[in-house]
């Protein structure tokens, strides 16, 4: 692809990605789906349209569950739930017993079951309550952290769609049999950077490490169980991952700002 097409394919990744009207055409989807440097590309823009809202719920000052609520509110909104129906068929496909077919059947399959059912539930809250922790952090650190973690979710997808061969034909043909194991360099390359949106602190940067390891995590368990990657596994990747990311992005930035006490220390608690 050249450079005059890289407009042509960020539009066909957002408009996969995204509820956002633009890039639904054939040519978009085209230059996309062999360009998975444009996931991590959209990242940066959907993570910043989902920090408004949080951003502006965090000055008000609102509560934490009401920050926690206008994050969720503005993932679902701006993205859709098409990734989350991937987290359902994914779910189902891993409780059920049997071969690599079997499980692509269930996956195939429009009814919902209790492994599906429990998974998008526990995703869900993952993401409510790690958007709770985003309250406690200062306004600049929280707004980098949703933009890191969006642009993580999408690395992991990246991932997923360069290393990984199709279990059938279906999205992941279309995408992961078009991409060869170099094609991670540029979408790490440039989801690199978002490590430093909440410097001092590494919690951006722990956003990203764990979103690599959902991936990875990921296609290894595709290939042991499916076959290979499917569009089911890629989609349930950026919801995996940016739950992953916003915890361990908290759990990063205490520990780099919790005050180290001494045996000999006594702290004194008190409940305000």
């Amino acid at each position: 692809m050249g450079l005059r097409d890289a407009p042509t394919a960020i539009r066909g990744a957002l408009g996969f990605l995204s509820r956002l009207p633009v890039g639904r055409d054939e040519r978009a989807w085209e230059a996309f789906r062999t360009s998975p440097w444009t996931l991590t590309v959209a990242g940066y823009v959907l993570g910043a349209l989902v920090a408004v809202p949080v951003v502006g719920a965090l000055a008000l000052p609102a509560p934490a569950v009401t920050v926690a609520l206008a994050y969720v509110l503005a993932v679902v909104a701006l993205t859709g739930i098409n990734h989350f129906d991937g987290v359902a068929d994914l779910g189902d496909a891993a409780v059920v017993h049997g071969d690599a077919e079997r499980r692509r059947e269930v996956m195939g399959d429009t009814v919902l079951g209790v492994g599906g059912t429990l998974a998008v539930a526990v995703v869900v809250a993952g993401l409510a309550l790690g958007a709770v922790g985003l309250a406690a952090l200062p306004l600049a650190a929280a707004a980098g952290l949703v933009v890191a973690a969006e642009v993580a979710a999408k690395l992991a997808m990246a991932t997923l769609v360069a290393l990984g061969s199709a279990a059938h034909d279906g999205f992941g043909a279309a995408v992961a049999d078009e991409t060869r194991p170099r094609g991670l360099l540029v979408p790490l390359a440039i989801a690199v950077p978002a490590a430093a949106l909440t410097l001092p602190s590494l919690a951006a940067a722990g956003a990203l490490a764990s979103a690599l390891a959902v991936g990875f995590g990921l296609l290894w368990w595709a290939r042991a169980r499916l076959g290979g990657v499917t569009g089911d596994v890629v989609g349930a990747a950026n919801e995996l991952a940016r739950v992953a990311a916003l915890h361990a992005g908290l759990v990063a930035w205490h520990a780099d700002v919790a005050a180290p006490v001494g045996l000999g220390e006594v702290t004194q608690w008190t409940p305000w």
